[in-house]
């Protein structure tokens, strides 16, 4: 009691038992004190105290309704201690702050810990033992093995999770047994009851008697069952948490390898789709091994009733059990295929939603919304099979009560005449036969759930098997001061690979790296250079060789990644702030005018993967990461790639350089830029992932290799490239070389831009796609969280959905329902005629017709039931195509403001869960609902004809019902709501975790994010504990309501002895004894289809957001080749991101002519990217038009406009498939066409040497490409497209310089008879350029041609003698 008001269940029993014993002295004390009041009165009142107080604790430990560790025995085993909730819950919508924490038990902390060993140990022993016999067999049984260790790995996690969670569920399947027992006694009292009422002569206490066993023992029923479903969710809810969890920590681990063969979405749908299997496969797998033993016991009961005809019954059991094993095994098969397709759906969708900003600059939306909808189709056409044979397994199923009756009374009375059916025989046949039935529809579902378990178990334990990375591919040693600090390979002949299999991607590597050094990797794309930053960090498979680090690692990776948290968070990385330090940071990594542009500064929420950030901006925030970090070793991969090349130069000075704060820090540096290549202590050449040269910068000039001839080659070739003032750029490319300041330059010549001036006056690129304004004005916050509508859901929610299935089909189905039920009705008031036939000679007569009758009313009834479970599944297909396919064209409709602030976790949740809801719990919830609510009908009118006096009990019931339902749905429906809204962010960051793992791994911050993605998991859990306790609390209280009408109809038809007819008495009882289910079952399902519905809710929340514009325009009269000319009008044109924001781009006026060569340049928030976003209406005009082709762009078709003209964006984006739908999605192309843009790509040598050249499958992101290989193949759209306009964004940031080269001069002659736009982030790129427009707080304040913008002295020119080309 240290912990609150507890009791045991014997104090239980003690004081409730004391209370009914001192019933009946009481009752004798209170006749005796109404006699003989004067003599008794001391005794009397010392015995009601004692009474009262018995009483008083009864109750005290009764009603205790706090929540469960605290909770009385009764309120534990009638769930009264979540009363508080539901009423909180009827008062006003529930919050996630009203929700209860979670047990200890439950949390994640808790399970995983123990959990997370044990499957350690199982996966050991069971990778020893492949080992062990692989070595020994011959190739073709290793591949026979190899399909047998896929099988076991799924039962290795059963086993596992059967160890840590079976104690637990076997108290829940005794209390399954215990239901059992109960439930088939109540027949027997039947029987007992239906005899009294044929013995004229039996006292009528026997009757209440035996009417008030059967209520007793219906309650008991009633209470263990739901005990039993409680301990099965709580165990399933464990088993879900387990699951993600193990997942979680396995994406954390898995090698590179077998990273691409699970994609995001497969991830995504393990932890959803598979973990929600698992929980239904915890609920019902009972059913599986007891339902053929409750069969074996009602078929003997059944045998004792009609001796040999129930071999009849167990004939047609035989019958019915393969026929639905059958249909479970295909429609298991058909689960794997449809999960399949399914899994293909998440993936691409989630693919799209990561790559909607180059689908739209692209105009591909349409592309891949067919490429979606074909993977829809094949999953509906599959799900479509399984339904039609689900359909024939509820319809056998269904019938089977009436089939098992009909063939058992049948033989019954055809085998001898003196074989007479009366109301004993039939109704406690029938009443046992219905227990029967609960059985025999269960097993279907069991076997079906057992098979879909184990797919998902399958898959699960795939994925938790999948190699993982090794902790001795690097031997990590301490650092102490003083001591070198070395990145060590010892071997010469180090090798190392990206999977066990595959080509070598590093060869004989052998490097030494002391303490404090700086290490300049440089190489051609593709030779290898991220991939020894891998090798040190342990990313890649080492064949042979070692690699040891001493101290800690921090890792700029080339592609930055950003979490969805604030900057400062960012930065930080779960590191506490100094407030010196990180300020210096700021100023070193040239982030400090960024804060000042950000609406709360470092505070302000970054947007996944960085989405209101622009590339330069996120590289720096990336850098900062690792500078904040005080590491021992810093692997920078290309860091500064995408940044101006002044804020280059500086961040080079402040952080990288001798004089950074990084200078005595062990330091490599993957890059293409060779100005800084002289201050590097050792520079290491690769070519085709060998080391071919090293040494310092002089050393290999003097060496004149490969290297010497690239430096004095470039040199040359930048010469005659440059423009006509050669003289100037001649003494830039001496001072470039000598001078040792600045960093990365890539573009067409070498020179470099020197730096000057104050540090703070370093400015840095705009966004993209989104300018600060465009972040909304509460302090920094940008994405919308998921949340939770509130109260019930509304009406106009379910004419949606039922408007999609067609008023036809729901007529149909109406109707089909009425027949089934008539039918039914009819056969079973046709037994009670039969049963009430007298006996004449021991015989009854006219069985032949009687059997006939009831024959052919049965077989009408199964074929209804067929054609309504059918026709409600393709309903809801028809329905749910139309949802899914409403869900895509609204998200894919959806302008880019809307992808930068709704997280994709909440976009993949609806199409993941939300679609899968629609596609098989509601469907499931309406068959249900609609069938009980038609039996409810029916019972009624059976228990109403028998005995009309019991109208009035049973409308006060319904009422009291209606309250109940009305209590619990606007509970349960807001605990739908916050559950769902709360897995959300379990995906979101599933996601951000798989993609960002490496360099979670290099900053050792593994466990930070389990503990936040336990956090994550657990919230959620929260609102998922209370959502099935609440249908518990309905279930056993509607039920203990519910046998009251068992009740009702036993005691009057025993007080109705002498009138009522055995036969209608059977009826009436048999039937009434199904009201508790039946009740309990149609509030149950008609909440799960309105808990479900708000799937339907979430899914149609899109609806409503903004959209874009009209992809295209009908009978639009666009010329087919326009824009012919590609000649830009901007006339007073302005832009902005919000309404009521201050314009980006004010009274823009300027005429590009045919031909020209723009470059456009400025500061930050200049205003030079949302030109660009003005010219693909990715933003719309807030004044002004832009005319191409004297065409207003504004009355055109969105995809008309984006399709012909082209961009070349900085970040590049591949979607998982070949190589050729990744250039050409529409085929639109031939492939003589693809190869010779390929060529002019300088990527045809690359793809021809690939086994499936075209066709070559490129990984999800594009990961198996180096970045500067997917730069060059986004150049190869942009040459395959070749239309008049082309806009160039920092196009080429991650080549080497001679492709760099290579690349400009492609571009200069592929697109010399274009307009090309180019948004320059470096002025040496543009200097041979037509025009140069200078931009200024969205006004344009020069623009001419280069030379004669430098002669009139303007911010141009200040800007190129800052960037040292004056």
């Amino acid at each position: 009691r240290v912990r609150g008001c507890r009791s045991s269940v014997f104090l239980f029993f003690f004081w409730l038992l004391g209370v009914v014993c001192s019933l009946i002295p009481l009752h004798a004390k209170v006749q005796h004190f109404i006699s003989y009041f004067r003599h008794t009165y001391p005794t009397f009142c010392t015995f009601w105290t004692y009474s009262v107080f018995v009483a008083n604790l009864f109750l005290l430990f009764s009603q205790n309704a706090c929540p469960v560790q605290d909770a009385s025995f009764l309120s534990k085993i009638l769930f009264w201690w979540f009363s508080g909730l539901v009423f909180k819950g009827y008062r006003s919508p529930l919050q996630a702050e009203d929700l209860w924490s979670l047990r200890e038990e439950d949390t994640s902390e808790k399970i995983i810990s123990d959990l997370e060993e044990e499957w350690t140990a199982e996966r050991t022993k069971l990778q020893h033992t492949s080992i062990a016999l692989g070595s020994r067999l011959p190739e073709q049984a290793q591949f026979l093995r190899k399909i047998q260790k896929e099988q076991s790995w799924g039962f290795c996690l059963l086993r596992t999770l059967a160890r840590s969670f079976g104690h637990y569920f076997l108290n829940g399947t005794l209390c399954l047994m215990v239901h059992d027992a109960f439930m088939f006694s109540v027949p027997q009292v039947l029987s007992l009851l239906l005899g009294f009422m044929k013995d004229e002569d039996a006292p009528l206490w026997k009757g209440y008697f035996y009417a008030s066993l059967m209520f007793l023992l219906s309650c008991l029923q009633s209470v263990f069952n739901h005990q039993y479903t409680y301990t099965c969710f709580t165990v399933g809810m464990r088993v879900k948490t387990a699951v993600m969890g193990l997942v979680y920590r396995k994406s954390l681990v898995v090698n590179s390898a077998s990273r691409r063969t699970c994609t995001v979405g497969e991830i995504v749908n393990l932890v959803s789709a598979d973990t929600q299997k698992l929980m239904d496969f915890v609920v019902y797998f009972n059913a599986v091994w007891l339902a053929p033993i409750e069969v074996t016991l009602c078929l003997f009961f059944l045998w004792q009733q009609l001796g040999p005809s129930a071999l009849a019954g167990i004939a047609t059991v035989i019958f019915i059990f393969p026929l639905n094993g059958f249909i479970a095994r295909q429609r298991s098969k058909l689960q794997e295929i449809q999960m399949k397709y399914m899994d293909g759906r998440v993936k691409l969708m989630n693919e799209i939603l990561n790559g909607i900003k180059i689908l739209k600059f692209y105009a591909w939306e349409k592309a891949f919304l067919e490429q979606v909808l074909g993977y829809r189709e094949k999953e509906l056409k599959t799900l479509k099979k399984s339904q039609i044979l689900y359909s024939v397994s509820l319809a056998s199923f269904n019938s089977s009560s009436f089939l098992i009756a009909f063939a058992m009374f049948g033989v019954y009375v055809l085998i001898d005449d003196k074989n007479v059916l009366d109301a004993q025989k039939i109704f406690v046949s029938m009443a046992l036969i219905n227990i029967l039935k609960t059985p025999l529809s269960q097993l279907p579902f069991a076997m079906s759930t057992t098979m879909q378990a184990l797919v998902s178990l399958k898959r699960l334990g795939k994925f938790l098997c999948q190699d993982e990375l090794k902790p001795d591919n690097v031997t990590k040693e301490s650092f102490k001061s003083g001591e070198r600090s070395l990145v060590d390979k010892h071997y010469c002949n180090g090798t190392f690979s990206w999977s066990k299999d595959g080509p070598a991607c590093l060869k004989g590597i052998s490097v030494r790296v002391p303490c404090g050094s700086l290490v300049a990797v440089v190489g051609h794309v593709g030779s290898g250079k991220s991939s020894l930053l891998s090798a040190i960090l342990g990313e890649t498979e080492k064949r042979s060789g070692a690699v040891s680090v001493k101290g800690s690692i921090a890792y700029v990776p080339q592609q930055a990644w950003i979490q969805n948290a604030s900057l400062q968070d960012n930065i930080l990385f779960g590191r506490e702030k100094k407030e010196s330090w990180y300020q210096r940071v700021l100023e070193a990594c040239a982030l400090l005018p960024d804060l000042d542009n950000l609406p709360a500064g470092d505070a302000t929420e970054i947007g996944e993967k960085g989405l209101n950030l622009s590339g330069g901006q996120k590289q720096r925030v990336s850098l900062a990461r690792a500078v904040c970090r005080k590491a021992d070793v810093y692997l920078l991969d290309d860091p500064l790639s995408a940044v101006d090349a002044h804020v280059g130069q500086h961040i080079f000075n402040k952080v990288i350089g001798p004089k950074g704060i990084l200078r005595d820090k062990t330091r490599v540096l993957v890059t293409h830029g060779m100005s800084f290549l002289p201050q590097a202590d050792l520079i290491l050449v690769l070519v085709d992932g060998e080391i071919s040269e090293r040494g310092s910068y002089q050393e290999l000039l003097n060496r004149n290799g490969a290297f010497a001839d690239f430096i004095h080659t470039f040199a040359s070739s930048e010469r005659k490239e440059c423009f006509s003032e050669a003289s100037q750029r001649g003494n830039i490319t001496v001072v470039c070389v000598k001078s040792n300041c600045c960093l990365n330059v890539k573009k067409l010549s070498m020179t470099q831009f020197s730096f000057s001036g104050d540090t703070n006056s370093i400015t840095i690129e705009p966004l993209p796609d989104s300018d600060e304004d465009h972040i909304p004005e509460d302090l920094g916050k940008l994405t919308k969280v998921d949340k939770a509508r509130i109260g019930r859901v509304k009406l106009e929610m379910y004419i949606e959905y039922f408007r999609t299935i067609g008023l036809p089909l729901i007529v149909s189905i109406v109707f089909l329902y009425a027949f089934q039920q008539a039918a039914s009705l009819s056969y079973n008031y046709w037994l009670s005629l039969w049963a009430d036939q007298p006996v004449i000679n021991g015989t009854q007569l006219n069985t032949d017709l009687k059997l006939g009758v009831y024959g052919a009313l049965g077989f009408a009834q199964g074929i209804a039931i067929f054609g309504t479970t059918l026709a409600i599944s393709l309903g809801c297909i028809i329905a749910s195509r139309h949802l899914h396919l409403d869900l895509l064209n609204n998200v894919l409709h959806s302008p880019m403001s809307f992808f930068e602030s709704t997280p994709s976790g909440n976009l993949l949740n609806r199409f993941a869960k939300e679609i899968d809801a629609i596609d098989n719990m509601i469907p499931d919830g309406l068959k249900m609902m609609l069938g009980y609510f038609f039996k409810l009908m029916e019972v009624c009118i059976i228990v109403l004809m028998a005995t009309p006096f019991a109208a009035v009990i049973i409308l006060p019931m319904a009422f009291l019902y209606g309250f109940i339902q009305s209590f619990y749905v606007a509970t349960s429906c807001q605990l739908r709501r916050l559950e769902s809204v709360s897995r959300s962010p379990i995906y979101t960051h599933l996601n951000e975790t798989v993609q960002g793992a490496s360099v979670i791994r290099a900053f050792n911050e593994q466990s930070r994010f389990i503990m936040g993605a336990n956090h994550k998991v657990d919230h959620n859990q929260t609102a998922y504990f209370p959502r099935f306790v609440a249908t518990r609390w309905l279930g056993v209280n509607l039920e203990l309501l519910g046998n009251g009408i068992v009740l009702a109809a036993s005691i009057l038809s025993v007080m109705a002895k002498g009138t009522l007819s055995p036969g209608m008495v059977g009826l009436a009882v048999s039937h009434s004894l199904q009201v508790t289910g039946f009740l309990s079952w149609i509030v149950r399902s008609w909440t799960d289809v309105e808990n479900n519905i708000v799937s339907v809710e979430r899914v149609k929340e899109y609806a409503d957001t903004p959209k874009e514009a009209a992809w295209s325009i009908e009978g639009s009269s666009l010329p087919p080749s326009w824009p012919q000319k590609g000649t830009i009008e901007f006339q007073d044109y302005g832009l902005q991101y919000r309404k009521g924001l201050e314009l980006a781009l004010k009274g823009i006026s300027v005429h590009i002519k045919e031909r020209e060569k723009i470059g456009i340049v400025g500061r930050t928030g200049a205003g030079k990217s949302s030109l660009a976003l003005g010219i693909f209406r990715i933003l719309e005009a807030a004044k002004g038009q832009i005319y191409i082709d004297g065409i207003n762009i504004a009355e055109i078709g969105l995809h008309d406009l984006r399709s012909r003209i082209t961009i070349i964006p900085q970040d590049p984006v591949l979607f998982s498939g070949s190589l050729r739908m990744n250039l050409d999605p529409f085929d639109a192309y031939s492939d003589e066409e693809v190869w010779n843009a390929l060529e002019l790509a300088h990527l045809k040598n690359f793809v021809s040497e690939l086994p499936d050249k075209l066709n070559h499958e490129c990984s999800e992101g594009g990961e198996n490409l180096s970045l500067g290989q997917r730069q060059l193949v986004c150049l190869a759209r942009a040459l395959l497209r070749k239309t008049n306009i082309l806009v160039l964004d920092e196009a080429t940031a991650a080549l080497d310089l001679e492709t760099d080269t290579l690349i400009q001069s492609t571009i200069r002659s592929q697109f010399e008879d274009c307009a090309v736009l180019t948004i320059a982030h470096r002025l040496n790129t543009i200097m041979d350029y037509t025009k140069v427009i200078v931009m200024d707080k969205g006004h344009i304040i020069e623009m001419d041609s280069p030379s004669n913008l430098i002669a009139k002295r303007g911010q141009f020119y200040y800007m190129c003698r800052e960037a040292g080309l004056l």
